[in-house]
């Protein structure tokens, strides 16, 4: 008994549940005393009323006003509540308030975009489209149907009406800072409640029709190339994103699949119907000119992987119960992790409410931005499983940056937090590149195009008995004449397996579908190609292709027809394979100047001073060296400016500073002296715009001998990042700047810093105006998440700029300057509105960071 209780573990309790601890005990009596008091505290009045003689009226009357001030009570909570939530959420408040809203067309988002003059062109043209779709299905859909089965040889449209009621675009959103220069993307918000009417006879006595449908989702339209003659374009790529939601009204005899067990098996066929024509990775493509190929708009390379780290969760809400949901219990949380079509189940971690799953998926990712992660997190139970949360991320935002790792909110849930880390790789053709690994992770992705096969024997009998001559086997001659076969195509690599369409009857199938396949070891693998009949699944074919033969070919690419093994005489496939190396990029985190580089004009030099060189910067792999001379100032590349000696005012100082735009930041890294003795360093700072008597001590360093210490002035390298949310609260008229954290900085003692950040809204240097956090000890990468606010105009707040400095709360000397890092933010050209997430480097005057 001592030892057990020694070792700190929880004796049990021999009670029903032989779960349940001393813990869960303890509170099930608590929660039972509770209950009893309120009881004893409920009937007490009742009892003293009725010991008193008074009347039973003065308890309805006590009664009658209790609830009175309790329903006053929560609809104040209420009013206060909604107030407070709309003022930290009021961009999604207000999008999810406008969205039923009939708005007119000159109101306008940043986003998303109204196009009222795209629904009148609908509206104008829509009787034409119903005349075109007529057309369509009795010339083209309904012979089509006809050859498909013997059963419906005499299907035919009876009525078709498309309806008055055009398509809506609900919205628009056009994409063209992201993308290259030669291609526009739009997306359109299509809703769609059609008053259309069709009927069909499949048999005299067999009526089916539609009569309604309602339609919605987002399309993606890609105008691409753009071209120097007409028609400006060279086609028209169009998509959905995700797959569409659908509702259809039935009529006839197929009104059946109205019923709740049918309906949505019909609707789900028909969306699968949709997404084998036009949902991702499948587009409908228009070439324009004739240089376009079907091809390679139908089937472009994706755009890269992300791989998502699925690590762990916190805080999750308690769905498991015990005793009749008296004591709470615990979850049993997995998470389903989904980008288009594929999806992805987590383990389940048992009775936790901090699972670790530490498990890594990958995905394809076809459009970046559009396509989104979808994560949510569910109960695992023995019936229906309870939900705990979601959220959902755009690829595009790891596209950009390259690498997130952090916790995200869970949504749609009380509380909840999950850490994930995703990367995004991206596709190179260069074999130096290739490293496998020994953790199952994919080091190349594999692309296969399967255009078509020609040739094709009727069945396996026909290429496995050609060599026997005489009378054919007993069961060709009772059997009639087969037809041509019904074959699809099936591709696998290890234990990943993928299918084609099924071709009906045609010895020269096409089946123009593309695959995807992730690569472990390129030495090693194979790609294994198979032909078969669909209905007895017999082989018509095979072919095996070693991946290692595509890296040694041009552009890792084999576009060729392939003849096929085991099979016809001439039997051949006709498909593409392109192999590409994945690589993942770190992104070069943004430098801006710090506010002390450029205000710092006087330095102790040499006699003969000798200026510094500035150090090129590195290119990152696989990106070829551009030369100084040529490279735009959007690019995030250290820049030499020439400084002038000296500098007379504030104002002066700030037309130093080398203009940025939002995405991306310029260093200037300016020609100084090299001082003699670094530890003699000083700095003075201009007079001209505040006295100094009302500045912070903190801004300035007023002593003459005020030096960074040593260790910092000897160190070899980058000074840390600081990672910052700016965006402008428009209806409380704030700009609200988050701290959130920072990481890699200069560790002053063998336990790291005690780090604190201050701020200041230039040129406001006073006391009253000096933002700080609270200090985070013994680390070198804390965690703050603090919030503060600067009451100042919108036009005001993109004429100022934010001076953030990373200090050091304990130096080994009261005269050592206590900032470790420094940057200057310019919000000239920043889309405050929106607001976004940013990592800055740090840096410090005087001191040159080198790689």
């Amino acid at each position: 008994m001592s030892a057990a209780v020694s070792g700190g573990q929880e004796p049990s309790i021999s009670t029903g549940n032989p779960g349940l601890s001393v813990k869960d005990v303890n509170q099930l009596i608590m929660e039972f005393l509770m209950f009893m008091m309120r009881a004893i505290v409920l009937c007490y009045p009742v009892y003293l009323t009725g010991s008193l003689g008074l009347s039973i009226s003065w308890i309805l009357l006590s009664m009658l006003m209790w609830t009175m001030w309790k329903n006053n009570r929560r609809w104040k909570d209420q009013r206060i509540d909604t107030a407070i939530d709309f003022l930290e959420n009021e961009k999604d408040v207000i999008s999810t308030e406008l969205k039923a809203m009939n708005m007119p067309a000159w109101i306008h988002f940043a986003d998303v975009e109204k196009a009222a003059w795209i629904n009148k062109i609908l509206q104008q043209a829509w009787p034409f489209f119903g005349m075109y779709m007529e057309k369509l299905l009795i010339e083209n859909i309904q012979p089509s149907v006809r050859s498909s089965s013997p059963h419906l040889k005499t299907f035919t449209f009876t009525k078709v009406h498309m309806g008055q009621k055009a398509p809506t675009i609900t919205g628009v959103r056009v994409y063209t800072h992201e993308l290259e220069t030669r291609e526009v993307i739009l997306d359109l918000n299509i809703t769609y409640e059609a008053d259309v009417d069709i009927d069909a006879d499949v048999k005299p006595a067999i009526k089916v029709g539609v009569k309604g449908l309602q339609l919605q989702g987002m399309l993606r339209v890609i105008l691409e190339p753009l071209i120097g003659q007409a028609p400006l374009v060279g086609g028209v790529t169009m998509f959905f994103i995700r797959r569409p939601a659908l509702q259809v009204n039935w009529t006839g005899m197929t009104n059946l699949l109205d019923g709740p067990g049918l309906s949505h098996l019909s609707e789900s066929a028909i969306v699968d119907i949709i997404a084998s024509l036009m949902v991702l990775p499948n587009r409908m493509c228009f070439p324009l000119i004739d240089q376009v190929k079907v091809d390679q708009m139908k089937f472009p390379l994706p755009r890269g992987v992300v791989r998502v780290h699925v690590l762990e969760a916190r805080d999750l809400v308690a769905k498991d119960t015990y005793m009749m949901g008296l004591v709470k219990g615990k979850s049993d949380p997995y998470t389903v992790l989904r980008v288009g079509n594929k999806q992805f189940k987590t383990k389940t971690i048992k009775e936790t409410l901090n699972p670790r799953w530490n498990e890594v998926y990958e995905f394809v990712i076809h459009e970046a931005p559009g396509q989104e992660l979808e994560v949510k997190l569910y109960d695992e139970d023995t019936d229906a499983d309870d939900f705990l949360g979601r959220f959902s991320l755009d690829c595009g935002d790891v596209k950009k940056d390259r690498e997130i790792d952090e916790w995200f909110t869970l949504e749609d849930i009380e509380t909840g937090q999950i850490h994930m880390k995703l990367q995004w790789f991206s596709l190179h053709t260069n074999p130096a590149l290739l490293q496998e690994t020994s953790d199952g992770l994919a080091c190349a992705m594999l692309a296969v195009y399967l255009d078509s096969a020609s040739n094709l024997p009727k069945d396996h009998r026909e290429f496995t008995h050609n060599e026997k001559h005489g009378k054919p086997p007993k069961e060709a001659r009772l059997t009639r004449r087969t037809n041509d076969p019904n074959s699809y195509v099936e591709f696998s690599i290890d234990q990943q397996s993928q299918k084609s369409k099924v071709v009906f009857a045609s010895k020269d199938p096409t089946y123009d579908e593309c695959f995807t396949f992730f690569v472990h070891s390129v030495n090693n693998q194979v790609l294994n190609v198979e032909v078969k009949e669909h209905e007895k699944k017999s082989s018509l074919g095979k072919l095996t292709l070693p991946l290692v033969r595509l890296l040694n070919v041009s552009d890792m690419t084999m576009d060729q027809r392939f003849l096929l093994e085991r099979s016809g005489a001439n039997s051949q496939i006709k498909m593409k394979a392109v192999l590409r190396i994945l690589t993942l990029e770190k992104r070069e985190p943004k430098v801006v100047t710090p506010p002390d580089q450029a205000q710092e004009k006087v330095f102790s030099t040499q006699t003969h001073p000798e200026p510094q060189t500035p150090v090129p910067a590195q290119p990152v792999q696989g990106i070829p060296k551009v030369p100084v001379s040529s490279v735009p100032l959007s690019r995030t590349q250290t820049v030499p400016v020439p400084m002038p000696s000296s500098v007379s005012s504030y104002n002066e100082l700030q037309a130093e500073y080398t203009p940025y735009r939002r995405s991306t930041f310029v260093s200037t890294e300016p020609l100084r002296s090299t001082p003699s003795t670094p530890s003699q360093m000083r700095r003075y700072d201009s007079h001209s715009l505040l006295s100094e008597n009302s500045i912070a001590s903190s801004r300035f360093d007023l002593t003459d001998n005020a030096t960074y210490p040593e260790a910092i002035l000897n160190h070899q390298g980058s000074f840390g990042q600081i990672q910052l949310t700016l965006r402008y609260a428009t209806l409380r008229k704030r700009l609200i700047v988050i701290v959130s954290s920072c990481k890699d900085l200069f560790s002053c003692s063998e336990r790291g810093s005690d780090t604190y950040v201050r701020m200041y809204l230039l040129p406001d240097q006073t006391w009253k105006h000096r933002k700080r956090t609270s200090v985070k000890k013994k680390t070198v990468n804390p965690v703050f998440n603090e919030t503060f606010e600067f009451a100042v105009s919108m036009e005001e707040a993109r004429t100022r700029k934010l001076d953030v400095a990373v200090k050091n709360n304990k130096m080994l000397h009261k005269r050592e300057r206590k900032e470790i890092g420094m940057v200057l933010i310019d919000m000239s050209e920043m889309d405050l509105i929106k607001g976004f997430t940013e990592w800055y480097e740090l840096t410090l005057p005087g001191l040159k960071k080198t790689n």
